[in-house]
């Protein structure tokens, strides 16, 4: 392709409609507090006298409470829409981490981080939604990745100044995250106006997609097993096990464990620049399946490797297929929804999926590292990945100018 044909396509390319910076706007503030608390919460639980386990448990509430009331979340957006149950959502986190900073016992704390998982859910299935809506077919890789982007570049951020803050107190990084929630709340109510948002059935009767519906389609389907894939291995295992690894067989410090999240990061960002891109150009289905499998086969190469520099360089292969993978594949997933319905239910079975990965990921690969070590751990962390890599090559190609086939296959 000329030089002068590549600035062509990319200047025909339909633009980023505002209301979607405004959720990437929302987004990067919303990560960017959840990395506020996440390295204190730990440390909080711990100050009521508690075991390792159960202040564990207070991290696993979150993501507990989001799978619970994922089918709730769906059925209010296709019932209210999705702004108003976005900007509940908001407002739902930004009060349970406030009380969450007031909390004078373990029992409170537990309750309150629970309640924001709730609310977590609420603003992520509306802003999925609103995205499906909102961005043209033909962007949606796009404006996935943009959205994708501001969350990972949150949650890069948000530790190094949460741990910063914590100095001045543990409870402080849980007021200010509050804080910010209830600024991104006026903001958003403010540039995201109800016309601007409207559906166009509002008034009438709204047209909803049924979970049992998008279950008759292929790629809905690859989607729920990559989904779940992804949760296990990179919101899950990685995040769980990698510090544990670092320390016990490389006897490396907790620096290691962060450079190499770090690098994965590095990694996810690198891909999230061009691959939501070029899905709305070469189609979903190749960036997806290759994304699974370079992410697998660098996840299950983590648990055999001898060194921190060898982990640092699995690690940064594994962000990269991760970046190929995540906006992409909500990009999927919002093709087969379409822009002229609701699909809150259908949306929210997904993240469902991503939810269940995340929580039983670590659970059952810490067994595995007990009974037969980190390398097994790792390796079937990997095969899940790659399998779900399989699982998508018979699955149709959402984007339609990708693919002819009809719907469901």
């Amino acid at each position: 392709m000329s030089r002068a044909t590549s600035s062509a396509a990319r200047a025909t390319q339909p633009r980023i409609p505002r209301e979607i910076w405004v959720l990437v706007a929302a987004a990067f503030v919303i990560a960017m507090g959840y990395g506020l608390v996440t390295p204190v919460l730990p440390q909080f639980a711990r100050s009521f006298d508690v075991s390792v386990t159960a202040a564990s448990v207070v991290v696993s509430a979150f993501a507990f409470c989001r799978l619970v009331f994922a089918p709730a979340g769906g059925s209010l957006v296709a019932r209210l829409g999705e702004r108003p149950v976005y900007l509940a959502g908001l407002l739902v986190v930004a009060l349970s981490t406030g009380v969450s900073g007031l909390a004078q016992s373990y029992e409170q704390l537990l309750l309150f981080r629970g309640l924001g998982g709730i609310g977590s859910t609420m603003f992520t299935v509306s802003a999925m939604g609103l995205i499906v809506r909102l961005a043209p077919p033909s962007a949606r890789g796009r404006a996935a990745s943009l959205y994708g982007g501001a969350f990972l570049l949150g949650n890069i951020g948000g530790p190094v100044l949460g741990g910063l803050l914590a100095e001045l107190g543990l409870r402080v990084p849980f007021f200010v995250y509050a804080g910010a929630l209830l600024v991104a709340v006026a903001v958003v109510a403010v540039l995201l106006p109800r016309e601007a948002v409207a559906r166009p059935q509002d008034g009438g009767e709204a047209a909803v997609m049924s979970v049992r519906e998008a279950l008759t389609d292929t790629a809905y389907r690859a989607a729920l097993l990559s989904g779940f894939a992804n949760g296990w291995s990179n919101f899950g295992v990685r995040m769980a096990l990698l510090p544990l690894f670092a320390a016990a067989t490389l006897g490396a410090g907790p620096w290691a464990a962060g450079t190499a999240l770090a690098v994965f990061a590095v990694g996810n960002t690198a891909a999230l620049s061009v691959s939501g891109r070029m899905s709305d150009s070469v189609g979903r289905r190749p960036l997806i399946v290759a994304g699974l499998v370079v992410n697998g086969v660098f996840t299950a190469a983590v648990g055999f490797s001898g060194s921190i520099a060898v982990v640092l360089v699995v690690s940064a292969f594994a962000g990269v297929g991760a970046g190929m993978l995540n906006p992409v594949q909500q990009a999927a997933v919002a093709d087969v929804v379409g822009n002229d319905r609701s699909g809150g239910k259908v949306l929210a079975t997904f993240q469902m999926a991503q939810d269940a990965g995340a929580i039983l990921g670590p659970v059952l690969a810490g067994l595995l590292v007990d009974h037969a070590g980190y390398g097994v751990a790792f390796a079937l962390s990997g095969a899940i990945g790659v399998a779900a890599g399989l699982a998508w090559l018979p699955a149709r190609e959402t984007l339609a100018t990708r693919d002819p086939r009809t719907h469901g296959g």
